[in-house]
């Protein structure tokens, strides 16, 4: 057991590695959290060509063509998330080890589920299955924990990978923990374990750890949210992780750094025109390259990635034109232009609708005859990962390392310049041709008025991109 210090929190008296030899460990050195040491097992998944596919992954989309440095990769960020679920296990071990029975076979099958959580990711990084897929296989659901789950059982097939089946069956319960396909928590044995990877339950993952610190970094962005704090002071009570009262502002600021990453890189302005435009490329390639065909079989799927673009922006084929046209379009920064955009007023929330195309094409008055081809909307949802709902309605608290009770935070009882509203809609405009900026802007201005009564936009679409034509 570990023993508390001046600040009251647990310090080991073994370190992290002690779990393995690090002597029969393959280590490679990450800049974020320094040497990383892969155990044989894991390097049996990660030396595979499904594996190594996520080096062609970038882990931001099309997001390094605004900020060039988001060029980081899926690969590095599973390796990131198997480090810090093992040092999360390995620290739950060491200050509570006796009464949670952790065992090595806890630790690997966590540490396996870290590594090959995002396996099943589809090229552009949340794009392809939230904006491609629902296109072309209209009524069709897939999900990337899905795919996931169907390609740990296709590489331990492919490659007679010589690993416990129990082993198998609780990676994968632990890898769709937070979705849809999550089992109920009153089957699962030691259940703080499947809080880990991805937690179902409030959020608070290593997952998140990871992708926001390395997220931050890569996009030379401040991050002042640490991690470390509250895995070095979390606690299983009742098969649940915990947190220190006292810690309920770090915890918080885990869900507004994500939030703020949302709102100034993942949904950027110029990021979700790209992201138009791309998933509008794939979609005029899908018939001639039958790109959604791969999800149905592992044994394709691993084939596709970002580099898709690469082999339609280079083909030939007649086919590919209008596709190989977009591409070319992005390449020369003659985006799909940002007409404008307005907030979801506050009280019309609950009962909002996403606005289409059609919306705004419906709204013009007179002028230029729009069609829905012309506009594109976005509809983006911003919030602190429970929609409307406080984060911290769902995670429960202890008082001090003597307390046996949790209990959750009220919201009377937290600092009174934390937010009060948790969620933002953002309802955004493109025109994809330069010279419809000002009928667009036009029939969004109106499709405010007739929706709210007021234009909810900050302010008018600027002059001179309305005035802006084709060169």
């Amino acid at each position: 057991m570990g023993a508390y210090n001046n600040d009251g929190v647990l310090s080991p008296i073994y370190s992290l590695g002690s779990s393995h030899d690090v002597r029969i460990s393959k280590h490679v050195h990450d800049n974020v959290h320094g040497n990383i040491y892969l155990d044989p097992l894991s390097l049996k998944f990660i030396d595979t060509e499904e594996f190594q596919r996520l080096r062609e992954l970038k882990q931001l989309g099309v997001t390094h063509m605004v900020y060039p440095g988001g060029v980081h990769s899926r690969f590095e960020h599973s390796l990131g998330v198997y480090w810090l679920a093992g040092e999360a296990v390995q620290k739950l071990k060491n200050y509570q080890g006796s009464d949670l029975d952790i065992d090595r076979f806890d630790l690997q099958t966590v540490k396996i589920a870290g590594l090959l959580h995002d396996v099943g990711h589809g090229p552009f990084s949340h794009l392809f299955e939230r904006e491609f897929l629902p296109q072309v296989r209209s009524g069709f659901h897939w999900s990337h924990e899905d795919m996931s789950v169907k390609m740990v059982d296709h590489i331990v097939n492919q490659h007679h990978i010589d690993v416990d089946p129990q082993m198998i069956k609780r990676v994968k319960e632990m890898i769709l923990a937070s979705s849809e396909f999550a089992m109920p928590r009153s089957s699962r044995e030691k259940r703080f374990l499947y809080e880990i990877v991805a937690n179902g339950r409030n959020g608070i993952d290593v997952d998140k750890f990871d992708y926001i610190v390395r997220d931050c970094r890569a996009c030379g962005l401040g991050c002042n949210f640490e991690f470390q704090r509250l895995m070095e002071t979390m606690r299983v009570m009742d098969d649940e992780i915990c947190y220190r009262a006292k810690d309920y502002l770090t915890v918080h600021k885990l869900f507004a750094t994500r939030a703020d990453l949302y709102r100034t890189v993942y949904t950027h302005p110029k990021v979700k025109a790209i992201e138009l435009m791309v998933v509008d490329a794939l979609v005029k390639a899908n018939d001639y390259l039958d790109i959604a065909s791969h999800i149905e079989d592992p044994s394709q799927y691993w084939k596709l990635d970002d580099t898709i673009i690469r082999t339609i922006e280079t083909a030939p084929n007649e086919e590919l034109k209008e596709a190989r046209d977009l591409i070319l379009r992005i390449r020369r920064r003659n985006l799909y232009q940002f007409c404008n955009e307005y907030a979801v007023p506050k009280d019309k929330m609950e009962n909002f609708k996403n606005v289409t195309a059609q919306d705004i094409v419906c709204s013009q008055k007179s002028g230029v005859t729009l069609k829905e081809e012309d506009v594109a909307v976005c509809n983006v949802r911003i919030d602190l990962t429970r929609g409307r709902h406080s984060p911290l309605e769902s995670i429960n608290f202890f008082q001090d390392y003597d307390s046996e009770e949790k209990f959750t935070i009220r919201e009377d009882h937290i600092s009174h310049l934390l937010p009060t509203s948790y969620q933002d809609m953002i309802v955004r405009v493109y025109s994809k041709k330069p010279e419809l900026v000002g009928a667009i802007s036009e029939a969004f201005e109106n499709f405010q008025l007739k929706t709210y009564g007021v234009k909810a936009q900050v302010h008018a679409t600027p002059e001179k991109k309305k005035r802006r034509i084709l060169s």
